[in-house]
């Protein structure tokens, strides 16, 4: 496999049109570093093929290839109709309930009597990605009396979204928690939790893996947004899911709200994903908008780790030129001087420990100097992390002992990682292991020079104490090198 050109990372879901070694192999050699497993489509046992699958592509390719399975979350919806469907008009009033009954064109059920026991007169309730917009007027322990303020067709389990209160419902359900248990046993990387609301629904998620899974919290609740920096705390990565995001919210927040996320998450290390609707058209068409050409590329100038596909890669009829695209857009960017001032310029977060200070080090030698690459070892993924925040203008080598480390760095921008042989005991070896991966991975050659960053004692996390700058040519190493 040859080095990706590009540092932001890409994530491809998997589905019915990408369900075989054939095509899932294509879209890992198009670009795709993560695959996600949506939890809301397919069966255990499909899910466990597509796992199986992507495990053999990255044996058979040489390369540590991230898993990221996301779990449904509580979904809420409306019950059915005896017409499967009903129009609503503007003005008209509207009820929703607990009664099984079938609905019409007066009410219809709402199951989740968690929503009602928080709705207050005034509320807000969406029905159908916002297309129906009903105001509560009176609401009690199991009904709500609304008004419709935006008609439209009403059918059969349309979701419902609850934008202006917190509901007091658990971010697990009973089918993420079988999910949780099943796709940790199988050996994903990541689990990505839907409907976020507060930190203690990423508690509880973290309890439950059991340090199985890292952790990633999507942000498509306001109250996600408003409680963003206690999530982000206890969570090991984010992703801005921007479709539930703009319903829930004006969407001309979305596009703010998704940088200062960025921002957040770039200055406390831990990875980011931009997703939803990013190259929508593509689902249908090989050639995507001038508008999502310039979304993609606009996450991408603003230093996300990661970019992803949903449909267009699940269920589209071009995954592969889908990826092809966020491939070439992504090459594009980074080739752009702007890009490199810009990234330079968001550069921030607190800086107070001995690998804060090395990892800056490491990369302002990098970058006032010719060398090729920065080559971190590391056995938690933190130093890597935070080389990863710095946005170096060069490589990004993560050597670790540990697969399932280098497994969740692949989610993190910039970093190329490598599964060393063995734990590393002397320095001068892990030099000659970071000058070996750089040549081999076609970042440098024995005429260039590295950075490399280490802890001593090493395979302890959270020692990274040393920088050198070394040669990459081995017989330069062995006579000038302290063991």
């Amino acid at each position: 496999m040859k080095r990706r050109l590009r540092k932001v990372k890409i994530v491809a879901t998997l589905g019915p049109a990408s369900n075989d070694y054939e095509m899932i192999r294509a879209l890992f050699e198009a670009g795709a570093d993560v695959f996600r497993l949506n939890m809301s489509h397919g069966d255990h046992s499909e899910i466990r093929v597509r796992h199986q699958i992507i495990r053999q592509v990255e044996k058979d390719l040489g390369r540590p290839i991230s898993i990221l399975a996301d779990l449904q979350g509580p979904k809420l919806r409306v019950g059915v109709f005896a017409n499967s469907e009903e129009e609503l008009e503007v003005g008209a009033a509207f009820r929703l309930d607990l009664d099984p009954a079938e609905g019409d064109v007066t009410r219809v059920q709402l199951p989740h009597k968690e929503i009602f026991a928080a709705l207050e007169p005034g509320s807000s309730l969406l029905v159908n990605d916002g297309k129906i917009r009903l105001k509560v007027k009176d609401c009690g322990a199991d009904f709500a009396n609304c008004e419709v303020t935006v008609g439209g067709t009403i059918s059969n389990r349309k979701g419902v979204n609850v934008p202006d209160v917190v509901l007091p419902l658990a971010a697990l359900s009973e089918k993420d928690r079988k999910d949780l248990e099943f796709v940790c046993q199988l050996g994903v990387d990541w689990l990505a939790l839907s409907f976020v609301q507060r930190p203690e629904d990423v508690m509880e998620a973290r309890e439950l893996a059991d340090g199985r899974a890292a952790i990633l919290s999507k942000i498509e609740k306001p109250a996600a947004v408003t409680a963003f920096d206690e999530i982000l705390a206890v969570s090991d990565g984010i992703m801005v899911a921007r479709g539930d995001l703009g319903v829930e919210l004006p969407v001309q927040n979305v596009p703010p709200i998704q940088k200062r996320l960025i921002r957040r998450c770039r200055a406390v290390a831990k990875p980011v994903i931009v997703a939803t609707q990013m190259l929508e058209s593509m689902i249908d068409s090989p050639m995507p908008t001038r508008a999502e050409v310039s979304d993609v590329a606009t996450a991408i100038y603003e230093g996300t780790d990661a970019i992803m596909l949903s449909a267009e890669s699940a269920a589209g009829s071009f995954p592969i030129e889908a990826v092809t695209t966020m491939n070439n857009v992504a090459i594009e960017v980074e080739n752009d001087p702007n890009y490199l001032d810009i990234i330079a310029a968001q550069r921030g977060g607190k800086k107070t420990t001995v690998a804060d200070g090395i990892v800056v080090a490491a990369r302002e030698i990098a970058e006032t100097t010719n060398i090729k690459a920065i080559c971190c070892f590391t056995q938690s993924g933190t130093t890597a992390l935070l080389v990863s925040r710095e946005r170096p203008h060069v490589p990004i080598i993560a050597l670790t002992p540990l697969v399932g480390t280098a497994r969740r760095l692949a989610l993190s921008w910039g970093t190329h990682c490598v599964v060393t042989p063995g734990a590393v005991e002397r320095f001068k070896m892990a030099v000659v292991s970071a000058a070996r991966a750089a040549r081999e991975g076609g970042f440098a050659t024995e005429e260039d020079q590295i950075v490399v960053t280490a802890g001593v004692p090493f395979n302890q996390p959270g020692t990274t104490n040393i920088l050198r700058v070394a040669p990459c040519e081995e017989r330069l190493i062995f006579n000038s090198d302290p063991e």
